[in-house]
């Protein structure tokens, strides 16, 4: 078994994004700004936004971070969006997700400019993805084809990938990309049938629940490369996976640990998508 480390690759990206951030500010006597907009009081999403601002601290990103009243109305947060969207010192604008049941994530979403659309997820930025013409793609699919790269493993012609889980966060952008790659790929969701058989086809196995060891390691393939998007935390607050990693250590040829696997490579393409985009704006 081999550890798929992203702490190691997303402290790499971030290193390389802060030397062109210093470069950035010597040319245009500016910085990137990044703005995050959180609404109510979900204590995870907390912990995502204050992991983001933290990122940007760290390469020379400006935050802007706007907390809003789960009661907000859909058109008052669209006129903060649009807002947004006119002023030139945003460079980028994420929406963390979930929003409340009242307001419809597509309806929010499709109101930021695409050139600042950091976290790729609008209308928009996800059918240029389908036509391999996005310069700003979802932030946890790319970074999970970056960590498969850096460990030569992107070679995916022929190769069988299930993906446990089909939001527009996670499942379904990476399944444009696999395919992309040439991989086969299945997508499972709450009403698939026969799921343990699913998996044990994967050549590569990738989990986007968010339960609690939901899948048995008995299902995995002999030398499967298992990447466990989940996050959940236990009462007593500590973070676990999809997979019970102790005994997918022992089956998979290639795993990543959670935590320390695919988080920090979101956060570190989403500092990527933010120079980026402050680029293409200019």
């Amino acid at each position: 078994m081999k550890l798929l480390d992203g702490n190691k690759i997303a402290n790499q990206l971030l290193d390389n994004v802060k030397l062109s951030i210093t470069e950035y500010k010597t040319k245009f006597n500016s910085s990137p700004k990044l703005s995050t907009i959180l609404v109510g009081n979900n204590p995870a999403s907390e912990v995502y936004i204050n992991n983001k601002i933290e990122a940007c601290k760290k390469v020379g990103i400006l935050s802007h971070n706007i907390r809003l009243s789960n009661k907000i109305s859909q058109q008052e947060l669209i006129e903060i969006i649009l807002n947004l969207n006119q002023d030139p010192t945003i460079t980028g604008i994420l929406i963390q997700l979930p929003l409340p049941k009242h307001i419809p994530n597509h309806k929010i979403l499709e109101q930021i400019d695409p050139l600042k659309d950091v976290d790729g997820l609008s209308p928009l930025s996800m059918g240029k993805l389908c036509y391999k013409i996005s310069a700003l793609n979802v932030c946890t699919p790319l970074g999970i084809i970056r960590l498969l790269k850096y460990y030569n493993l992107e070679n995916l012609a022929g190769k069988n990938v299930t993906i446990v889980g089909s939001s527009i966060i996670v499942g379904k952008p990476l399944a444009i990309m696999l395919m992309d790659l040439q991989a086969t790929v299945t997508i499972c969701n709450i009403f698939t049938k026969d799921l343990k058989n699913k998996i044990k086809d994967a050549d590569i196995l990738i989990s986007a629940i968010g339960k609690r060891n939901i899948i048995d390691s008995s299902w995995l393939k002999p030398n499967v490369v298992a990447i466990d998007v989940g996050i959940n935390r236990d009462e007593i607050g500590k973070i676990h996976g999809d997979l019970d990693f102790d005994t997918a250590k022992n089956i998979a040829s290639f795993i990543t640990p959670v935590p320390g696997g695919i988080g920090p490579m979101t956060i570190a393409i989403l500092m990527e998508n933010t120079l980026t985009a402050a680029k293409l704006q200019r």
